[in-house]
């Protein structure tokens, strides 16, 4: 199965990450993150996957975390609550996402990326 490369296109991180999949002759799927956003199942078997606690799957960055106070909500959340509030809404997840069968990468660091080669 190719990866899945999750991604909002006016994200300038996310350019650069499809920039670097196509230097890199990788095939994937696209999907949008905002129109196709994770649901609960997706996460809960991706974010093991990423060897990542689930808090580093927020966009800490965006705007919707910030103006939902987030950085403060977020201690007092359980897991269940954190994961159900990312299937809400695309920008609340930290992108780019490449989901493969047996791992998930979060965010665009090279370093890691090298393991889709």
């Amino acid at each position: 199965m190719k990866p899945i490369f999750l991604q909002y296109p006016a994200c300038s991180t996310c350019q650069k990450a499809k920039k670097w999949l196509t230097e890199n002759n990788i095939e994937y799927t696209n999907r949008l993150i905002v129109e196709n956003n994770p649901t609960v199942e997706e996460l809960k078997a991706w974010i093991p996957l990423s060897g990542l606690p689930v808090k580093k799957f927020f966009n800490t960055s965006g705007l919707v975390y910030k103006e939902l106070n987030l950085k403060e909500k977020l201690t007092t959340m359980s897991e269940e609550e954190q994961i159900a509030l990312l299937a809400t809404n695309g920008k609340l997840v930290k992108r780019p996402l490449v989901v493969t069968d047996h791992f998930v990468l979060v965010g665009f660091k090279p370093d890691e990326w090298e393991k889709l080669k």
